[in-house]
């Protein structure tokens, strides 16, 4: 598993290297297109290919440089094409890639049509629509590639057949075998040479607690709601300051709570994985019960809070507790290799939670960035799953690497980091987002997109750590790009 080193990492360009190229190249041309800036731009130069009005106009130059960079990523897709039409690529790679090719030319002129001013309203829109289609096309080309360049064998385990490892517990000291055996499993026992001061108790216990609550998917997905009320603040809603207070403080309550829970219903397994057997309730550190209620209570101060704002907000709030709770935590993660795409709901919600927070309702802007988020999960978690392979298989949950291999799992990767720069284009499109988005989108969605490219090469621990670290970096990055465009331009 992930043993293959950097001696197969491409040293010069080969096919693979040129439809990355080439896909970078098509997504900028999407992004652009997709900004505010590039309708007034056609607008203040109406005639194709050239413009008849005056170059020092800032519109003008947007556009006649939007269409050399079009003609130059055009050049870059034909030899892209003849590169691979003339190698020993794969049938499906050669096929889609002439796809590829002839959709180029069509791409043009529908781009003309948007330059002159047509008149069809729909014009624009359908630019879009084959600039992503081009995309989409010359992403499933590379990862095609990819997968012949450097699939392999892979042990997978049917989900039918994947059972938690047996577990072995560590001798337990004397004190703490007496404590179990008459307060049970869950007590918590500290060792004898672990007396502390009471401060320094207080302060361990409540750092034990905190760490219930999941604190790193606090501040990614708070970010998620501030982006939210942003882009709702942008669009004419009112945003105050105790609505933002309220709603952050409740989302924080309700995450918390939601990784309580996980951790008291995951306590067994997480007992059979290094990566989580340290966990307070694996480790006894919590009682069972007491982590039961501090659940509750939070769960109980966040719906509180979200009530100060609207009851739309107090409900998602709710649904996202239960979703992540019960939903994924006991029905999705132990039972299906989808776990990781349909549990993108429970990451997806507090966008919309920050969007009803402000507005009251759900809006199509709201939707695309929860629709954002639910792409982007897959894509950045497969990337843990690949690292921690052996470690969910022990804890014998039905990951993608376990079940289907590793080869499926980097092109799935690939397939949702698409669909990921793909609903990112379409977010700036719709909400009118400006240039500090999109130039974040390509410039971080370019590292993703290398840094998984690069996994599929080397195929080691160390590259699927830097893959899932990409795609947190390009989350946050864009995340906070929405807050400072929607509020500062």
């Amino acid at each position: 598993m992930l043993t293959r080193g950097s001696s197969l990492q491409f040293s010069k360009v080969t096919p693979t290297g040129w439809l990355t190229a080439a896909v970078l190249g098509v997504y900028v041309l999407v992004v652009v297109g997709a900004t505010a800036s590039l309708a007034d731009a056609a607008a203040a130069c109406s005639t194709w290919p050239g413009c008849a009005v005056s170059l020092s106009d800032p519109a003008v130059a947007v556009a006649l440089g939007h269409r050399a960079l079009a003609a130059i990523v055009g050049l870059l897709v034909l030899v892209t094409g003849i590169i691979i039409l003339r190698s020993d690529a794969d049938r499906r790679v050669k096929a889609v890639t002439v796809l590829a090719l002839t959709l180029y030319p069509a791409q043009i002129g529908v781009g003309a049509l948007v330059a002159i001013d047509s008149g069809v309203e729909l014009v624009p829109g359908l630019h879009l629509l084959v600039g992503i289609s081009l995309f989409g096309i010359l992403l499933l080309a590379l990862a095609w590639q990819l997968e012949s360049e450097t699939g392999t064998d892979d042990e997978v385990v049917p989900t039918a057949e994947l059972e938690p490892a047996p577990l072995e517990e560590p001798p337990l000291e004397p004190a703490r075998t007496e404590r179990l055996q008459h307060d049970g499993p869950d007590a918590t026992v500290a060792p004898e040479s672990a007396v502390q001061s009471f401060p320094a108790t207080i302060r361990t216990r409540v750092s034990t607690y905190f760490r219930l609550m999941k604190p790193r998917l606090m501040w990614l997905l708070s970010l998620v709601a501030a982006a939210a009320m942003a882009l709702a603040a942008a669009s004419g809603w009112t945003l105050t300051v105790e609505t933002i207070v309220l709603t952050l403080t409740g989302g924080v309550l309700a995450i918390g709570a939601s990784g309580t829970f996980n951790h008291v219903l995951e306590r067994d397994r997480d007992r059979r994985m290094a990566r989580t057997n340290d966990r307070p309730l694996a480790t006894h550190q919590v009682p069972k019960r007491n982590a039961v209620a501090f659940g509750f209570v939070l769960t109980g101060l966040s719906i509180l809070l979200f009530l100060q704002v609207n009851a739309l907000a107090a409900a998602l709030g709710f649904v996202a507790i239960l979703f992540y709770s019960i939903i994924y935590t006991l029905v999705l993660k132990p039972n299906t290799v989808q776990n990781t795409v349909l549990g993108g709901a429970a990451g997806s919600l507090p966008a919309l939670i920050g969007w009803a927070a402000v507005t009251g309702r759900i809006d199509v802007a709201g939707l695309l960035l929860a629709a954002f988020i639910f792409v982007w999960t897959p894509a950045h978690f497969y990337n843990l799953a690949l690292a921690y392979r052996k470690d969910y298989e022990r804890g014998g949950f039905p990951m993608m690497p376990v079940v289907r291999g590793e080869t499926t799992t980097r092109k799935h990767t690939l397939f949702w980091l698409g669909a990921t720069l793909v609903f990112g284009s379409l977010l700036i499109w719709v909400t009118d987002l400006g240039w500090l988005t999109a130039l974040t989108t390509v410039l971080l969605g370019a590292v993703f997109l290398w840094a998984v490219v690069r996994l599929h090469h080397e195929q080691t621990e160390k590259a699927a750590f830097r893959a899932f670290h990409a795609s947190n970096a390009y989350l946050g990055l864009f995340l906070l790009a929405i807050v400072v465009d929607a509020l500062a331009f």
